[in-house]
Order: C-alpha cells, then structure tokens, then sequence
C-alpha cells in the first residue's frame, strides 16, 4: 500500500481488462449531416441558378456583372461605413460601460442585460415604425427650432446616421454577449490594479491592459454588427434609404440571376471573414499561452 501511494503512476494505472475504446456515437455523425445538407443544398441550388442558363449552358456572366452593375458600388460601399461607424459607436459605449459594471457594480449586471435583450423583443417594424414617427413629428411641429435642422442631418442620404442609431440598438444584445463571454474569461479587477499600481491612470489601463485581453471579444462584436448592418433589411427600406441589402432586393425584381449571385459572394465572404476572425483568435491565444 505504501509503495502504491508513493507511485501515483501504479494507482491510476487502469486495471486489465477494462474496455478502453472510445464510445462511438453516430447520432453526433446524424445531426452534423443534416445540419451540413440544410445550409449546402439551398447554396448550391443558388449557385446552379446563377451559373446554368437555359439554352446557353454553364455561364458565369452573373458574377462578371456585379461590380459594372448599377448601385452596386455606392450601396456596398454605403453599408460598409454604416457598418464602421456602428462599430465604432456601440464599441465605444458598451466596452466602457461593462468593464465599469463588472469592476464597481456587479449587482446591476442583470438589469443592464435585460436592457440589451430588449432589441431582441421589440420587432423590427414596431421598432422603424416609432423612429419614422419621431422624424416626421419633429419638422411638423418644431421646424423653427435647431431640431429640425438634426432630423434633416440624421436622414441624409449620402450617410443616414439615423441607421447607426437604429443599428446601435439593434447590435447591443450580439455585443453585450461577446463582451460578457470576454470579460468572464480575463481577471479584469486584477489587472487594472496591477496597471493602477505600475501608475497609469484609468483610460492607460483600459487602452493599453484590458482591451488586448479581450481582442477575441472584440473582434467577434465587431464581427457581428458587419454581419448585422450588411443583413438589415426592414429598418432602411422602410426609412427609404438604399444600402447593400436594400439594393439587392431592388436589383432582383429585374435581374434574379445577378440578385442571387450578389447574395451568394457576400456569403461566401461573410464566411471567409469568419474563418479569418477564428483563425485570428486561435492565433492571439496561442501567442498569449506561449508568452505566459
């Protein structure tokens, strides 16, 4: 007996005759086939529709029309600074926020999720009905006041802000989620101490100690408002504005090949952009492991 527990290896050594293999579940190979079918065939369903043309054979003059189609440039390049300017405002109003509720107020975290769940409650043309309201009821009733002249500047076609606002919202339960999962991970009272300690004031030890221990939260909030903005659909068309989504719905009511094709690179590149972010992660941890 004494011998064995100077040995740990003779202890947890498995007794024979012990069934070692691994035990095989085929309902896992089941759900994960199924799952695959269910997003493959309608991609290639829309791929054989953009490609085979009746009496011409295999074509790909679809893809070759995008970038010379009309509006495509100015919507896709519309959608894209909605999507940078909503990244940088809900970054720039959750990331603080949070770390504060997670260092000084924890007992408020359920409220403030309640908070950022709403969006998820509220449905979007309940939502876009009451912003159209509060846009026309200001110019009808105050349009001698400055607040006429902020719903002008809100509603601006060449950048509506009013749909960063309107995305803002709509991003807060995706970011308050990453975030969350982010800051759970990482120690964050512990290191803005240590940074306190080291003589960096509070914006030092958020910028330069918290932020990079939570660039995977970050990029999968970032990642998921591109996606959000790039998707959104109901909010500007019923505001009467045009970004990318908005423009591939006008485009294939008189070009469906192009329309589907549209849709089926920016899938493929909202795919690709998340492998690189997955990638990107498994990168930073692997740093961060190697340097700890």
């Amino acid at each position: 007996m004494a011998g064995s527990l100077n040995n740990p290896a003779r202890v947890l050594k498995p007794a024979r005759g012990v069934n070692k293999s691994v035990r095989v579940r085929p309902w896992r190979g089941v759900v994960l086939v199924c799952a695959g079918l269910y997003f493959l065939v309608p991609l290639a369903a829309s791929v054989i529709f953009t490609v085979d043309v009746p009496n011409q054979g295999i074509t790909f003059d679809a893809y070759r029309q995008i970038v010379s189609a009309d509006g495509f440039g100015s919507s896709l390049l519309l959608s894209l600074e909605l999507a940078a300017a909503t990244i940088a405002v809900v970054l720039l109003l959750m990331v603080p926020a949070m770390v504060a509720l997670r260092l000084g107020a924890p007992k408020l975290r359920p409220v403030v999720e309640v908070i950022c769940s709403l969006p998820l409650v509220v449905p979007p043309i309940a939502f876009v009905a009451g912003i159209a309201t509060v846009l026309k009821w200001g110019p009808e009733h105050l349009s001698r006041t400055p607040l006429f002249e902020t719903f002008v500047a809100l509603q601006n076609p060449d950048f509506p802000a009013v749909l960063v606002l309107a995305y803002v919202v709509m991003a807060l339960p995706f970011v308050y989620r990453a975030l969350d999962a982010g800051l759970r991970a990482v120690d964050v009272r512990t290191l803005v101490e240590a940074a306190r300690s080291c003589g960096a004031n509070w914006p030092q030890a958020l910028i330069r100690v918290v932020l990079p221990n939570l660039r995977g939260a970050l990029l999968n909030a970032s990642f998921l408002t591109l996606a959000l903005v790039l998707g959104e659909f109901t909010v500007a068309q019923l505001l009467g504005f045009q970004p990318f989504a908005v423009w591939i719905y006008s485009v294939g009511g008189s070009q469906a090949q192009l329309s589907v094709a549209v849709s089926v690179l920016s899938l493929l590149v909202t795919w690709a952009l998340l492998l690189s972010l997955a990638g990107l992660g498994g990168r930073s941890r692997s740093a961060s492991a190697s340097r700890g």
